[in-house]
């Protein structure tokens, strides 16, 4: 699998366009930007082996990302087949006024989640599959934590810009000094209301 080196400069994308949302609405577009964004530039074959595809439909589904500037060719080291990269090296959903813009939006965002969340789920399934094979230092260095906070909503954002201070540097698109040992991590956070509160706290109740 080919793989880029980090040191890309940081493009953190916010996409607007209906059209651009509606092409996100896809599994499989979804899988191959993850791909892209985690491992680098890549082939649609190595796509392919990467989401359980075929060549074919990854091209396809790559020229439909690229009509919206998701996706575009890149120059391949030995001349042959020309590969793929994200041309951000993250995505956000932007808000709109228009409400009818925004029911598109928002059905898009409950896609994203429910997505993120199953390949977060079947990721972690599969490391802990393959934890003997993996080398010890990499399993003590491991992380499954989970955690229940008391805390209001003005420092749940101020926390979550703290913790992106602190990850953004190891990107792996956009890292440049990583050691030689380093490899791609999954890092996943999640911090949202507990769906289980009592809703009398909605009025100052305590739990």
């Amino acid at each position: 699998m080919s793989f880029i080196s980090g040191g890309r400069p940081e493009d953190r994308r916010t996409v607007t366009d209906p059209r651009a949302l509606r092409a996100l609405a896809h599994p499989l577009r979804i899988a191959l930007l993850d791909h892209l964004m985690s491992f680098g530039a890549s082939t649609a074959s190595e796509c392919a082996e990467a989401v359980g595809s075929t060549p074919s439909n990854c091209s396809y589904h790559l020229r439909a990302l690229a009509k919206f500037g998701l996706v575009e060719r890149v120059e391949a080291d030995d001349g042959r087949e020309r590969p793929w990269q994200s041309t951000a090296t993250g995505l956000t959903l932007g808000r709109t006024e228009d409400p009818a813009m925004q029911f598109g939006v928002d059905t898009v965002e409950r896609f994203f989640a429910d997505h993120q969340i199953d390949e977060d789920a079947a990721r972690l399934h599969r490391s802990i599959a393959q934890r003997d094979s993996v080398p010890t230092e990499w399993r003590e260095a491991s992380i499954l934590s989970g955690y229940a906070l008391r805390i209001a909503p003005e420092e749940l954002r101020e926390l979550g810009e703290k913790l992106d201070a602190l990850i953004r540097p190891y990107i792996a698109l956009t890292r440049s000094d990583a050691p030689d040992d380093s490899s791609v991590v999954v890092l996943g956070l999640n911090a949202f209301r507990h769906p289980d509160e009592p809703a009398a706290s909605d009025e100052g109740g305590a739990s």
